[in-house]
């Protein structure tokens, strides 16, 4: 596991869009595995500055919300199309996401799940890590080898939520959620982390034990994880076994 810690949120964006930049320019048809919400989306701006030839690259979202009408503008299909898909002059026919309004979405789900291993995997997966640990929508207590599937939401989630939406009533009960399982298949994962209220849960998911009380320490089973982090959120952070730890300074976007 390798960790950078940069001096703020802006330059996290900076440096993870370095390393997919390396990763697209050595196989131009890599595929990407993309997550929403608020960290990850500095990279989809950082990364579309190093003007690469994205036209074979492949994407798979990692969750989408169950019930949300087609278009919805808080839907990942759409949050995905604005920020990932048109910013990054992705193919749309290359970019795939959980279809949340399929009349069976566990059949969706397991669907989604083939779809991924039929195209021989993910080359980097993005990720966030929620207050509670969670990974995608893989709440506390998800089997650590859990496949993509329809999950509740949980209050706290829902509430983290709902300032994407008019009012809270509105945030979706329910998602399908790529699973741990799912997740830790892909080649690399690239975890970015802001803010010193995540500094807490970062520490245990990187230096606690592996549980499915915090889904986010299956990062420790993984072979290949980079963490980018900013200096708040790498607060509490001790560097452990197999850890290298690489502090980097300004903006960094040449990583």
């Amino acid at each position: 596991m390798e960790i950078f810690v940069v001096p703020t949120a802006s330059a996290t964006g900076s440096v993870a869009a370095g390393i997919l930049a390396a990763v697209i320019r050595s196989k131009p048809d890599a595929v990407l595995g993309v997550a929403t919400g608020g960290s990850p989306l500095p990279i989809y701006a950082a990364l579309a500055n190093h003007r690469l030839d994205m036209s074979s690259v492949r994407a798979f979202a990692l969750d989408e919300y169950v019930g949300l009408p087609a278009g919805h503008p808080e839907s990942y299909a759409e949050v995905v199309r604005r920020e990932v898909t048109g910013r990054l002059h992705l193919d749309p026919a290359n970019v795939a996401v959980p279809d949340g309004s399929a009349a069976d979405p566990e059949a969706a789900a397991a669907d989604y799940d083939a779809a991924i291993a039929g195209v021989g995997g993910v080359d980097v997966q993005i990720l966030g890590i929620g207050h509670n640990g969670h990974l995608a929508f893989n709440e506390p207590g998800s089997a650590l080898d859990s496949r993509t599937r329809v999950e509740v939401l949980t209050e706290r989630t829902r509430e983290a939520n709902a300032r994407y939406f008019s009012t809270p009533e509105e945030v979706p009960l329910r998602c399908i959620t790529q699973g741990l399982g799912t997740i830790l298949e892909a080649r690399h994962l690239l975890l970015v982390v802001n803010g010193a209220d995540k500094s807490g849960i970062l520490a245990a998911a990187l230096n606690g034990p592996v549980t499915s009380d915090c889904p986010g320490s299956v990062l420790q089973l993984h072979a290949h994880v980079t963490v980018v982090a900013d200096e708040a959120a790498a607060s509490q952070l001790a560097q452990g076994s197999g850890q290298v730890a690489v502090r980097v300074s300004g903006a960094a976007a040449s990583v």
